[in-house]
């Protein structure tokens, strides 16, 4: 199985009422409840680090299959959510989709894990084979990092909503201190400025916690 990683970054309104972005999340994670959804967590963003972009909410879903999500993406419940739900107090939408590397085991992280998503935008020089590389950096991060409970990554293959960003991961870390020490590590920092900032025009890292029930 090749498991499809979907994932949706909201920036809301800043006037926005807690009423509406509570009704937002809510229906959001409904939609777990549709026939090709193996897994869906919607909340606030932990914590994000990018200079250009800022987003307050995300989502992560994922699929046994591109069909899947787009049979998901075409659900008349998915779209009656979009339209009156999020479109209406989003300022920005951002989603990235890329085909997971491995199969990640749980598929559904409990409430409490902690993911740290990055997206990396890569130079218009760079080549296959040094985006391959790239690819390969991030994926040795798994063995390098204690903490880490699965790890995927990939390259985006829905480039209209993905503002140019085109290699996408996400690790998933049993909590918040386990992402914490992760973020530490001498070794981790030093991949990430070192081998990568060479090749990227911009990067944006979400850090997010699972929610441990619907607000």
């Amino acid at each position: 199985m090749s498991i499809i990683e979907h994932v949706v970054l909201f920036k809301v309104k800043g006037e926005t009422e807690q009423e509406k972005v509570n009704a937002m999340l809510n229906n959001l994670n409904s939609l777990v409840s549709l026939d090709p959804v193996l897994h869906l967590t919607a909340g606030p963003v932990h914590r994000i680090k990018s200079p250009i972009l800022n987003f307050s909410h995300m989502l992560h879903s994922r699929y046994k299959s591109k069909e899947d999500l787009n049979t998901y993406s075409a659900h008349p419940e998915h779209q009656r959510v979009v339209k009156e739900n999020v479109i209406p107090i989003c300022d920005d939408i951002m989603a990235v989709d890329w085909v997971a590397d491995n199969d990640p085991t749980p598929l559904s992280p409990p409430p409490g894990s902690a993911f740290k998503v990055t997206f990396l935008k890569l130079k218009e020089s760079v080549s296959n084979e040094v985006q391959g590389g790239i690819l390969g950096e991030i994926k040795g991060v798994k063995e390098g990092i204690s903490g880490i409970q699965q790890m995927t990554c990939g390259e985006n293959f829905s480039p209209a909503r993905a503002k140019g960003f085109s290699l996408a991961s996400v690790a998933v870390f049993g909590g918040v201190g386990e992402m914490e020490a992760a973020v530490g590590n001498e070794e981790y920092v030093n991949l990430q400025k070192q081998k990568v900032r060479d090749n990227v025009d911009g990067v944006i890292v979400v850090d997010y916690v699972v929610p441990a029930s619907s607000p």
